[in-house]
């Protein structure tokens, strides 16, 4: 077995695939020479993922990306990354090269990624994937906010309900997250500014969310937060940091006395629930919340 596992060690430092393996919080721990290379990396350079792709971003290196605001990027690819037990996509490097990327996440949240060359493709072949690659990513996110759609959080909610989210155990929680007085905000403000207080929340929400989690904008001022593996009250700390942070933000440059907040409610997975079932007790929660004098959480079990 020790002979194997040298063996396979070598071959991962020579081979030409480039191989890299994520801790749960998205932190890199190994990767080959040939992924250190692509992407720039020192030998004992151990970053997390975001600040890798910031960097490369900013000094021209590793992935090409075409989006004209590395932010608003960031806060999409996030919203889909390491989501599923397994996903494959494809990407450019500034060196010329085209590249098959594959995502697998194991039950802890580590996730071994590992791309190979694939620019030998035809170039028509390659437009047909990437065309299906954006339109696929488009189906998924919030246009406004580039956080998950309504879509995507419904099909996260599914594979919560049925055991198949990315999390060691079948547990988890649902928060629902409504903004408060939005249409006051919208009448007074005007919808612009109604708009902005939607990206700022989504914005200010997204870096409190584990990697296994998924957030989105699943209609109006409403969100959701799905938080696999989480009993309700480590749930609980995760929210009331979101309000807190909510609470606040001053998204208005030429009003800098306007503050907005938000209500919550949160609800656990029980054994043998529905999607439908969960979402109602959470959709009780916030219903509660609301009534007791909003910018608060309430908990459904």
């Amino acid at each position: 077995m020790n002979q194997i596992s040298e063996r396979l060690a070598e071959l991962h430092e020579d081979s030409f695939v480039l191989i890299a393996l994520y801790d749960q919080d998205d932190r890199l721990r190994y990767a080959n020479p040939a992924f250190r290379t692509t992407f720039a990396l020192e030998p004992e350079e151990y970053p997390l993922w975001a600040e890798l792709m910031r960097r490369n971003t900013s000094s021209g290196k590793g992935t090409i990306i075409r989006a004209a605001d590395f932010e608003t990027w960031l806060v999409s690819a996030q919203s889909r990354r390491g989501k599923l037990p397994f996903r494959a996509f494809e990407t450019d490097v500034v060196d010329g090269r085209w590249l098959w990327m594959t995502e697998t996440v194991q039950k802890d949240g580590w996730m071994l990624c590992i791309a190979s060359d694939i620019t030998h493709l035809k170039a028509s072949e390659r437009d047909v994937r990437q065309d299906r690659d954006f339109a696929l990513k488009a189906s998924q996110t919030d246009e406004l906010t580039s956080v998950s759609n309504r879509r995507f959080m419904m099909a996260a909610l599914d594979n919560l309900a049925n055991g198949k989210a990315v999390s060691r155990s079948a547990g988890g929680c649902i928060c629902i997250i409504d903004l408060d007085f939005f249409k006051r905000i919208n009448d007074v403000y005007g919808h612009q500014t109604g708009d902005d207080v939607l990206i700022d929340f989504a914005r200010r929400v997204h870096p409190l969310v584990r990697r296994r989690d998924s957030f989105g904008r699943i209609g109006g001022e409403e969100f959701m937060l799905i938080l696999p593996d989480t009993t309700l009250a480590q749930g609980e700390l995760i929210i009331e940091r979101i309000l807190t942070t909510v609470r606040g933000a001053r998204p208005i440059l030429n009003a800098p006395g306007f503050s907005y907040t938000c209500s919550a409610g949160l609800a656990e997975l029980h054994p043998g629930d529905t999607a439908r079932e969960l979402y109602a007790r959470a959709d009780e929660a916030l219903y509660h919340a609301k009534q007791g004098g909003r910018d608060r959480l309430r908990i459904v079990a």
